[in-house]
């Protein structure tokens, strides 16, 4: 399909693929002149190319390999505070260095974050920062990237199936743990978790730690007491309504983000439940929603604007030195830290 940009139509890489019957990442190696494609592809593709317009200065950037200065960024969803401060942390970056971004948010589809990644190979840029989506288990699409020789760094979440890349991460497991210890240290004994979906790595991690925490204190893990969602605002509300009506002697939650907790605290104030007198909360991320809700949520902090200034900076550094150094892949863990505030502070028991 066409795009239409300043009122003129642009030709794209599925164009010229559906016209020779080949896979839009074939068109892409043979337009940033990969060794991986033939000769003779080659040539039909910028044939072709030519002959459906597309954009010669585009096709002779690429071509000459020269760089275009700009990152393309894709995150789940913008409005989402974490990513909102991942992005202002790669901004900073970026912009102190002389390079542009590209934002995108797959809106947690795979298909569209297929289509994302694909545009930014049309359009050549340097590199690609990404927290993929929930649906993105099969990452072939990232591979690609990898294929063209783009370089490609995630942050916060990741493919576990790739081993060589670079990754700016939170220690999930470590404020997870943190978190739930916090709740048996304040005199809980049967804590509930929300989970995020297990297709991602940092819910996994997260659930993890929850269960390492239960064990350390020799509590008993219990399954029926962990709900697994999207972990969106309704969600935690129903969540906890439907614990409530199975388990009516929860007095701990642990939530793996901030807005499942929120959700969760409006359904109990709904009920008459005190909050942290009866069921005492920990959530995850330091959302602004934490400090603004009564009683104000403790949390664990996980450093976006840092974590997006970290991801980008490394990103630069693997675009400086492609086709001079091996690329040296690094994992880099950001230390969570626990804000204590009045949703966790129980009152202690006088006996």
């Amino acid at each position: 399909m066409s795009q239409l940009i300043n009122g003129m139509k642009k030709t794209t890489i599925y164009e010229i693929a559906n016209a020779l019957a080949i896979d839009s990442s074939t068109v892409s190696r043979a337009l940033n002149d990969s060794p991986r494609v033939s000769k003779n592809t080659k040539e039909k593709v910028l044939k072709k190319a030519k002959e459906l317009g597309y954009s010669t200065n585009l096709l002779a950037s690429n071509l000459r390999q020269n760089k275009s200065n700009t990152i393309g960024i894709v995150v789940p969803r913008i409005s989402r505070f974490f990513f909102s401060t991942t992005i202002a942390g790669i901004e900073e970056a970026a912009f102190t260095q002389g390079y542009n971004v590209i934002i995108s948010q797959s809106l947690e589809q795979l298909d569209r974050e297929k289509k994302i990644i694909n545009n930014f190979v049309a359009n050549r840029v340097d590199g690609v920062l990404i927290s993929i989506s929930w649906e993105t288990e099969n990452c072939t699409h990232l591979k690609h990237l990898q294929d063209l020789n783009i370089p490609l760094v995630f942050f916060d979440r990741h493919c576990a199936s790739m081993t060589n890349t670079n990754k700016i991460i939170t220690g999930d497991y470590e404020g997870a743990y943190q978190a739930t210890n916090h709740l048996i240290e304040k005199g809980c004994k049967k804590i509930a978790h929300f989970a995020g979906p297990q297709t991602l790595e940092l819910y996994k991690n997260r659930l993890n730690g929850y269960k390492m925490a239960l064990e350390n204190n020799k509590m008993k893990f219990d399954p029926a007491l962990v709900q697994e969602s999207s972990l969106m605002k309704n969600y935690g509300y129903e969540s906890m309504k439907s614990l409530m009506e199975k388990i009516d002697d929860i007095d701990g939650v642990f939530s793996a983000n901030d807005a499942a907790a929120v959700g969760a605290m409006k359904y109990l104030s709904r009920i008459g439940k005190r909050i942290p007198n009866d069921i005492a909360f920990v959530g995850f991320s330091n959302d602004p929603l934490s400090e603004v809700i009564d009683p104000p949520l403790s949390t664990v902090d996980q450093f976006g604007f840092e974590m997006g200034k970290k991801a980008c900076e490394l990103l630069i550094e693997n675009i400086n030195a492609k086709g001079k150094n091996p690329w040296q892949y690094r994992t880099v863990v950001l230390q969570p830290n626990l804000i204590e505030r009045k949703s966790s502070q129980k009152p202690v028991k006088i006996t």
